[in-house]
């Protein structure tokens, strides 16, 4: 019998892959979208609005598990006060919305996994930081994130099982940093922000995907899990290795924070901050990670357009 996934921000860059990796044979997948869009496979489309509290509640009728990824883009636009408002709700309100849906239906899934994010943890140098480490200084990133996390707890009253991954940077050519870093590779050229000692705590799409599969099936994997591979790099050796997956030779330049401050103002943080993340609990449960090499990671994306 095919069981009912429900993903909210599923037709966003992780939604995507999960949606195509997710078997047809297997699994009926339930979209909630803010555009009327047709169905097709083994996927539906459901309308919702976060912000303004409106969803269709035919979405959650017998539905086994839902993931929640929904939130407005940390890196699309300059973090205005108004930008920087909107990230916050539409992770906040994203998850209340289905929480107060389940309740009102009195429907509780068998488990619930969510997105976070690594800037939980903030600007740490090079501390080595895992799942019981502490949140960060008080700057956007760490108070949005921390805003997201409390929403996401609260879900454990609609559920019996309940997983939320902190992500770090996913690797894809279709979205995401990857992409936006692979672009001055035509000129030969790979950058790299700030002073390049900054640690960039990476996952490749198929990864985290199959980390939230192994998740949602497998009733041991509950609480809090990093989601990135085993092996952060340094932004400059990060760099370089992207250099080197698609071009045997080229530079791998700095960006100048100055320069970086005056295009970016405070979303500068996103580049320049180091985040040392390990995923000490998805290793010590077992979790296989295909890709743990940076370049053979960019390689794979680069030869199967991932």
């Amino acid at each position: 019998m095919k069981k009912t996934i429900v993903i909210t921000g599923g037709t966003g860059l992780i939604g995507k892959r999960l949606s195509e990796l997710f078997s047809k044979e297997n699994y009926d997948l339930r979209i909630l979208t803010r555009t009327k869009r047709s169905a097709h496979d083994n996927i539906s489309y459901y309308t919702w609005d976060p912000l303004n509290g409106e969803i269709d509640n035919s979405v959650f009728e017998n539905s086994d598990y839902v993931i929640t990824l929904a939130g407005a883009g940390i890196a699309d636009k300059r973090w205005t006060e108004k930008r920087k408002r909107l990230i916050i709700d539409s992770r906040v309100k994203g998850n209340e919305l289905v929480r107060t849906t389940l309740a009102k239906l009195n429907h509780r899934p068998k488990a619930i996994i969510s997105a976070s994010a690594i800037g939980f943890y903030g600007d740490r140098a090079d501390e080595v930081l895992t799942e019981s480490s502490d949140a960060g200084s008080q700057e956007f990133l760490t108070e949005s994130t921390l805003a997201w996390e409390e929403s996401i707890q609260k879900l454990s009253d609609s559920t019996d099982r309940l997983s939320i991954f902190r992500i770090g940077i996913v690797l894809s050519t279709k979205g995401g940093a990857l992409e936006k870093m692979l672009l001055p590779l035509n000129f030969g050229i790979s950058g790299y922000f700030g002073n390049g000692k900054q640690y960039y705590s990476w996952i490749h799409i198929d990864d985290i995907c199959s980390m939230f599969m192994e998740a949602m099936e497998n009733p041991k994997w509950e609480g809090i899990y990093n989601g990135v591979s085993p092996n952060p790099l340094p932004l400059k050796k990060f760099a370089k290795a992207i250099k080197t997956s698609k071009l045997p030779f080229g530079i791998a330049a700095p960006v100048p924070k100055g320069l970086l401050q005056i295009a970016m103002g405070e979303m500068t943080k996103m580049l320049t901050n180091s985040t040392r993340v390990v995923p000490k609990r998805a290793l010590s449960q077992g979790f296989e990670f295909q890709f743990t090499d940076l370049k053979l990671a960019v390689s794979d994306l680069i030869k199967y357009k991932k």
